[in-house]
């Protein structure tokens, strides 16, 4: 009797020692990571906010705002593979720091859109359309790198919590930027004989180009170079990761070939697809309902993300607590469909499509976090930068879908709220792929 005790004890030991020392690395490398996160997602969406005083100075139209909003897509589409390669290549630190330089520049630089219009001799239209495309060229390879260098250091069933860890910086980013953008427009208009929104966006880029350098200082480039880690540590952590790959794909080419990759693929597409429409036009939505000051849309605009760092949070913890990952990631689909089409519905009534859109923003970002476990459970080496590549970036054009279908269907209708429905129903489809994931990618190898 006394044996069996000991003998069970000794597996309860070693789950403790491994919690402490993984929750030992998410406290090192998850703060660093959140803040890049930050800073980039502020980047990528603050055109939402610059729109509400950008298209009246430059004289463009709800369908050139779409195109380009959406464009920025198309570089990070055709760049990002490569990037992430050259990341598995030359390593996590200086690769991500040379991202966060280079996409500040370009972000502050859309400030001085007309004044690089009139230096290039061409239209405004086409240098917003340039300026939006490099953006994407630039930050190419930063999402995926840090979905690849998470792999680094967690197997599969552990990745939940740190992806939510990571993940949190996009309600995070959404609710500061909300804030800050809106009160940067309405305080900076004017000054220097700049709008609003050139100030917002000029400020606004300069952080990443800071960031970069405490990148540089304190960010390794896996578990092996860590000085801050004990041999025994680094051991632990090599085993469950090399234990885990031996089920795993190893090869770049059958990566890009495999049906389970592609279905991941069409699950980003169609979810992604409902959270930038609601990302980029969701302050444009609010303004439709009649609220007219820039910090007081930016206020409105806060509350879905905020609250969906909480729902984000809880539904990672849970799944992490009951192994269960296929229903954490489609029931929240189903919310967030389900709710952006009945905030269309309701759009006349201002507080109760807020309460919708909170809840539909609640469940597109929950299953973010458990849907970025699967590529990990599949793919290792550079199989993996291969593949989280490809399904980033394919899956990433719904950026250009999610922003696209949006401005076409409020220049067919006059009603920006009816694009909502096709937003909804798109995120209802993902829904359905989610269940279709295999039961072999939703139950990983065990580490002991």
């Amino acid at each position: 009797m006394s044996s069996i005790t000991q003998t069970a004890a000794i597996p309860a030991a070693v789950d403790a020692s491994e919690d402490a020392l993984y929750r030992k690395v998410m406290r090192r490398i998850l703060p660093l990571l959140l803040l890049c996160y930050v800073v980039a997602y502020l980047d990528r969406v603050n055109v939402g906010f610059a729109k509400l005083q950008m298209l009246d100075d430059l004289h463009l139209s709800d369908t050139v705002y779409a195109l380009g909003a959406s464009i920025f897509f198309w570089g990070y589409f055709l760049f990002e593979m490569p990037s992430n390669l050259l990341l598995h290549r030359y390593g996590a630190r200086f690769w991500i720091a040379r991202i966060m330089i280079t996409w500040g520049i370009v972000s502050s630089s859309m400030a001085f859109v007309v004044p690089l219009a009139q230096f290039f001799n061409t239209q405004t239209s086409t240098m917003f359309y340039i300026l939006r495309f490099l953006l994407g060229i630039c930050e190419a390879g930063f999402f995926p790198g840090v979905i690849l260098y998470m792999n680094y250091w967690f197997p599969a069933r552990r990745q939940s919590v740190a992806m939510s860890g990571f993940l949190v910086a996009i309600p995070l980013s959404l609710t500061l930027g909300s804030v800050v953008s809106g009160w940067l427009m309405e305080q900076t208009h004017g000054f220097s004989g700049m709008s609003g929104w050139q100030w917002m966006l000029l400020l606004e880029g300069l952080p990443s180009v800071l960031v970069a350098f405490v990148v540089l200082a304190f960010m390794g480039d896996g578990p092996k170079t860590a000085k801050w880690l004990s041999s025994q540590e680094k051991a632990v952590l090599s085993r469950n990761l090399e234990r885990e790959a031996a089920h795993k794909s190893h090869s770049m080419a059958g990566a890009l070939r495999s049906p389970r990759v592609w279905l991941l693929t069409f699950i980003l597409l169609t979810f992604n697809t409902g959270f930038y429409g609601l990302a980029f036009w969701l302050p444009s939505i609010i303004r439709a309902s009649g609220v007219k000051s820039p910090l007081h849309i930016g206020l409105l605009t806060a509350i879905p993300y905020l609250t969906a760092i909480f729902a984000m949070v809880w539904n990672a913890r849970h799944s992490r607590k009951t192994g269960e990952r296929r229903l954490h990631a489609a029931i929240p689909a189903f919310i967030g469909g389900v709710g952006l089409i009945l905030s269309a519905a309701f759009a006349d009534h201002v507080a109760l499509s807020i309460v919708l859109l909170t809840i539909a923003t609640c469940g597109i970002l929950s299953l973010m976090p458990i849907y970025w476990t699967f590529p990990g459970q599949i793919l290792s080496g550079t199989a993996a930068a291969a593949g989280i590549a490809l399904i980033n970036s394919v899956g990433n054009l719904s950026g250009f879908t999610g922003s696209m279908i949006t401005g076409v269907v409020k220049e067919m209708t006059g009603n920006i709220n009816h694009g909502t429905y096709a937003l909804g129903a798109c995120l209802l489809v993902s829904c359905v792929l989610i269940t279709l994931i295999p039961k072999a990618m939703l139950h990983p190898p065990t580490e002991h």
